[in-house]
C-alpha cells in the first residue's frame, strides 16, 4: 500500500482539481472556495492564491512551460494567470 508523501492543506472548501507542473516541482489546485492555489511540493506550503473567479472553479491546467495557469468556472469563464506572480493576462 502507497504512503502519501505530502498533504496540502488551505483551501476553504472542496478540491475540484489538482496537476502537476511539467517539471513537478508545483501543484496548481482549484477549488469550490472560487481559487487556485499554487504549492510547492518541496516544502508542502501554498506560495500563491490566484482570485478572480466570481463561483467555484471546476479545473485548472499549467502551460507546458510551467509560466501559465488556466482556470475553468462555473461562472463560464477561463482566466489566464502568470503562475509566478498572479497576475490574470497573457
Amino acid at each position: 500500500m502507497g504512503e502519501c508523501e505530502r498533504l496540502l492543506k488551505g483551501h476553504n472548501s472542496w478540491v475540484s482539481s489538482v496537476v502537476f507542473s511539467h517539471d513537478s516541482k508545483k501543484v496548481a489546485s482549484a477549488s469550490n472556495d472560487e481559487t487556485i492555489r499554487i504549492w510547492d511540493i518541496e516544502i508542502g506550503e501554498c506560495e500563491r492564491m490566484l482570485e478572480g473567479h466570481n463561483s467555484w472553479v471546476s479545473s485548472v491546467v499549467f502551460s507546458y512551460d510551467s509560466k501559465k495557469v488556466a482556470s475553468g468556472c462555473d461562472d463560464k469563464t477561463i482566466r489566464i494567470w502568470d503562475a509566478e506572480t498572479g497576475d490574470i493576462g497573457l
